[in-house]
């Protein structure tokens, strides 16, 4: 027996609804398929072949689409048509399902005129799904940046002429820039100072490619930097084991002293860095090696300056970046003795 109470009966009705065209399963579907340029053509994600091979009609308005070839390939038929927003609800009448595989930005003009159209209350609307097809895989936005560096070599009159050597300050430039912006804390700066850094890899590795006698690529840079990684990584990608920061270290200058095989615990420190930079580095590698080396008694300011680089690398300290925030406090001390 249902005991269940009846619904008040309102003293009001409520007022008609206002007259709009009846959805149902007949209005259709429209697919709006989204790929990435970034991605190789025809490695599509399950649902969308599904999608495609399910479908009533397909369509494209580019015919160079880079798909396309796969897709016919893959025995879907594709029509190469630019429907408006109403002849594309026409052809979804009664059920039908139509995917249109987007140009560019996924048709923005295609879907304005839909929801103008849903908006006119004038059409039953099918169902509109977007699908992504395809999808960036991380890092995939660096093949936009090679693709904008090989089109400025190509056309800019000024990056068109510029070499190895003509770029070299800026990168040191750069790189004291990046770490500024580490220093000052400041995350948009920081990111765009990391592209700067990047574009100087990428102009570099662009240059590279037209050299006549030791031509290299990005993709060659890219793929040495992967290489050593691996090779001095062998507690992550080997069977050796690390369970601390020092015996990652540890691996690391084993294996680079195995690559390197050099004659002298000074080969290959550059001796156009920074001064306290220089000193520090110095002190680490003969630190690092376990040898005694005294420092020059000698008197004067650069030597006085030695020895407080090698004290402070001693203590874990970068002098660099202690003399540079010391530098910061005594530019506030000068600024507020100015009044500003």
């Amino acid at each position: 027996m249902n005991t269940t109470s009846p619904e008040p009966t309102p003293t009001t009705p409520d007022p008609p609804a206002a007259p709009r065209p009846a959805d149902g399963p007949d209005t259709g579907r429209i697919i709006l398929l989204t790929t990435s340029h970034r991605v190789a053509p025809g490695l599509l994600s399950w649902p969308a072949w599904q999608a495609l091979r399910s479908a009533d009609r397909v369509l494209c308005a580019d015919g160079a689409h880079p798909q396309l070839p796969y897709l016919r390939e893959a025995g879907t038929v594709v029509d190469e048509a630019a429907p408006t927003a109403q002849e594309l609800v026409d052809a979804c009448a009664g059920g039908r399902t139509v995917v249109v595989v987007a140009t560019g930005e996924g048709e923005p003009a295609l879907t304005d005129g839909l929801a103008r159209l849903a908006g006119s209350g004038r059409a039953a609307m099918p169902d509109l799904e977007l699908l992504p097809a395809s999808y960036d895989l991380p890092g995939a936005r660096l093949l936009d940046l090679v693709q904008v560096m090989d089109r400025i070599r190509a056309e800019c009159p000024w990056s068109s002429r510029k070499t190895h050597e003509g770029l070299a300050k800026y990168a040191i430039e750069e790189a004291y820039e990046l770490v500024e912006a580490i220093e000052d804390g400041d995350r948009d700066d920081l990111r765009e100072e990391l592209g700067d850094v990047l574009l100087q890899v990428v102009f570099h590795a662009r240059i590279a490619e037209e050299d006549p006698d030791a031509p290299f690529s990005i993709d060659d840079v890219a793929g040495g930097i992967v290489a050593k990684l691996i090779r001095r990584h062998p507690h992550v990608f080997g069977d050796e084991t690390a369970s601390t920061p020092e015996e990652v270290k540890e691996h690391w200058l084993r294996t680079k002293a195995a690559e390197k095989r050099r004659d002298s615990v000074t080969d290959g420190i550059p001796l156009g860095q920074p001064g306290l930079a220089l000193a520090a580095k110095l002190s680490s590698r003969v630190r690092t090696a376990g040898l005694e080396v005294p420092l020059p008694k000698v008197e004067g300011i650069g030597y006085d300056l030695l020895a407080l680089a090698v004290r402070a690398e001693a203590e874990g300290v970068d002098p660099e970046a202690a003399l540079r925030a010391a530098g910061r406090a005594y530019r506030d001390a000068i600024r507020e003795t100015e009044g500003h």
